[in-house]
């Protein structure tokens, strides 16, 4: 009996020494398993969300041109643009507040990031516009991206009914185009600066006759220009802006001249007012583009202003 009581003590004590290794291997196996983790975490390189720069400009339009800008998802704008005559005539039509003027509605939406689809309609020759606008680099914080990039681009309708006076045979002689990448760059928070390189293109164009009778061309349907323009800040809502406009195709006849502007932008939460001079006429920029006859050096500048709305959905 005392033999078989040792023989049972031995298998117990012999079980419960099994279960302390066993205990002792399985901790060890989680401390393993938990250090090698952490080294596998501490290893493994952080992947940091890129932050972009915010409000190069404060919205889609800089004078005469469109900016970088494109508005966040579901953002709703309507435009006014105003044109008036030129000043040199003096007090005869004070300054050009008098004389004709050319006004621009417009509409646009930002369906989704990066992306906005737009229309309007001016007064001059009753065009009708449909436009797009998609943001294709932005500049980061960490200046790993340096510059953003944006294309710009249009299409223009002539809507005037067919006579004696317009150049339409087919439909497509009622459209011109415009395309144009902006390259811009938010120096600091006072002041960024952008260079945009554009193409017009004209299916038809107005000729004239020369002493032999022979049609000749005015322009040619192409049209390359680049514009600079910028902002500075010297208050929170409130900068001094500025464009210049060179044209660079040469034409027949009618070669159009450089445009240099500059004015006041002031920015609330969902307004965007700029009032400037200079000597753009038109609204539309293959119709500044192609058919600018102001000259500044004569003092032919005009008064001009464009008022932004936005709304969120």
């Amino acid at each position: 009996m005392k033999k078989i009581n040792i023989h049972l003590l031995s298998i117990k004590g012999a079980v419960r020494i099994c279960l302390m290794v066993a205990f002792c291997f399985s901790l060890g196996s989680l401390v393993a398993q938990d250090s090698a983790n952490k080294a596998q975490d501490s290893a493994a390189p952080v992947v940091k969300k890129k932050s972009f720069v915010k409000n190069t400009f404060e919205g889609n339009f800089l004078i005469d041109n469109q900016t970088v800008m494109v508005p966040i998802k579901g953002t709703f704008e309507f435009v006014i643009q105003h044109r008036f005559g030129t000043t040199d005539h003096s007090f005869t039509d004070l300054f050009g507040l008098f004389a004709g003027a050319k006004m621009r509605l417009g509409f646009s939406y930002t369906p989704r990031n990066n992306l906005q689809v737009g229309f309007g309609v001016t007064n001059d020759r009753m065009q009708v516009d449909w436009n797009l606008k998609y943001a294709l680099l932005k500049q980061t914080k960490d200046g790993k991206i340096p510059l953003s990039i944006t294309y710009y681009g249009n299409l223009v309708m002539d809507t005037r009914i067919k006579d004696n006076t317009t150049l339409f045979v087919t439909f497509s002689d009622r459209l011109s185009f415009f395309n144009q990448i902006i390259f811009a760059r938010k120096f600091s928070e006072k002041f960024s600066l952008q260079v945009s390189p554009s193409l017009t293109h004209f299916n038809n164009l107005e000729g004239y006759t020369d002493a032999s009778g022979k049609v000749m061309e005015k322009w040619n349907n192409d049209h390359y220009a680049i514009s600079f323009s910028g902002r500075y800040k010297f208050s929170p809502k409130s900068a001094i802006i500025f464009n210049y406009d060179q044209p660079l195709s040469q034409h027949p006849t009618n070669n159009p001249r450089p445009n240099i502007s500059f004015g006041l932008e002031m920015k609330s939460s969902g307004h965007d007012f700029e009032v400037f001079a200079g000597n753009y006429s038109d609204i539309l920029p293959q119709n500044n583009n192609l058919f600018n006859q102001n000259d500044f050096t004569r003092g032919q500048f005009l008064i001009g202003f464009n008022i932004t709305r936005l709304w969120n959905f």
